[in-house]
């Protein structure tokens, strides 16, 4: 039997979720344009410059040496600054992914599941409106569950067993 939520855990899953929510979309962005990136940079051999010599947002192309691939731009290399963006913010995402997973209790292939959605393009965004969907259908069962069962509790203490030895 899967474990369940705790009950003073349901406004703090809430949280996680929208936190979540943020971050999935925020590293799917950052894993396109990283995708993005590394095509310019493996297939056509160019890297995004800023503020360069050659003007405020600038293409500049790679060279192969035997060392490998090395750039010849001059000023703020945007494509590595999206790589770091990307590996910071995959990071964040691992954090909301723990945090969501550990308060719902899942079990562990759910986490990593998840995991890979900062690393497979597209899968965050899949996996953000699923979970999210999941994630709150399940809070508004169980808050509805438990608000039954409060308005259910005064009626069934009003019936005591003297109550019901009288009613015989």
């Amino acid at each position: 039997m899967p474990l369940e939520p705790k009950s003073a855990d349901l406004p703090r899953i809430r949280g996680a979720l929208k936190f979540y929510k943020v971050a999935s979309v925020i590293t799917g962005v950052m894993l396109l344009l990283l995708c993005a990136e590394m095509l310019l940079k493996y297939v056509w051999h160019l890297e995004l410059y800023a503020f360069g010599p050659n003007g405020l947002l600038s293409f500049e192309p790679v060279i192969e040496t035997a060392a490998g691939l090395e750039s010849t731009g001059s000023g703020v290399n945007l494509s590595t600054g999206i790589l770091i963006a990307h590996g910071w913010f995959y990071v964040v995402y691992l954090f909301s992914d723990f945090r969501l997973w550990s308060l719902m209790r899942w079990h562990f292939g759910r986490f990593i599941l998840i995991a890979l959605g900062g690393i497979i393009p597209f899968l965050s965004f899949f996996l953000e409106v699923r979970v999210a969907r999941e994630v709150t259908a399940y809070l508004d069962r169980r808050e509805a569950a438990e608000a039954a069962a409060a308005s259910a509790a005064p009626e069934a203490s009003e019936t005591t067993p003297d109550s019901v030895e009288a009613q015989q």
